[in-house]
């Protein structure tokens, strides 16, 4: 049963540390891609009257149709908007180890940023059209050990592109 007082979700606005990282299960024969993203905050000292950047990294990860937006759209230092769920998977590592990991499970990216920040194609079609396209995905039922060596705890299928754009 559903806790009528839970929420998982998160957004952020920030820009990719690099270009998400396509990978395959071969298990299953799923596509994953993952990426860093980084926010920064700006506080002001009152006492030195200085402002200090804080810049918070963030490890994402997309599963299904979202991967091949992702490889598409998403560079260095764009700059996006995303909604998403915290996802902490545990493992066993090779020494026996219990090993932890907290990421963002990405439900929605949504471009920001100016034109010239694309370099994903040529092709004006395409190009004109990328900063209103969006990848989403439903979520999937949990658990199928999504990792090798890791405990299930999963992703989620998708579907995505920029199908539902009203123009």
């Amino acid at each position: 049963m559903r806790d009528i007082n839970s929420l998982n979700k998160v957004i952020l606005i920030g820009r990719l540390g690099g270009k998400p990282e396509k990978n395959r299960i071969p298990q299953t024969d799923r596509w994953f891609a993952r990426f860093t993203m980084a926010t920064n905050e700006r506080f002001f000292n009152k006492n030195t009257r200085e402002t200090v950047d804080r810049t918070e990294w963030h490890k994402v990860v997309v599963w299904g149709n979202q991967v091949e937006f992702c490889e598409k759209y998403l560079d260095k230092g764009r700059q996006i908007l995303l909604e998403g769920k915290l996802r902490t998977r545990s493992w066993q590592d090779k020494e026996g180890n219990k090993r932890t990991k907290t990421e963002i499970e990405a439900v929605n990216i949504i471009l920001l940023g100016k034109r010239e920040e694309s370099s994903a194609t040529t092709d004006t079609t395409d190009f004109d059209a990328a900063p209103y396209a969006q990848a989403t995905s439903a979520t999937a039922p949990a658990g199928g050990g999504d990792f090798p060596d890791e405990e299930p705890g999963g992703g989620s299928g998708g579907a995505g592109g920029d199908d539902d754009i009203p123009f």
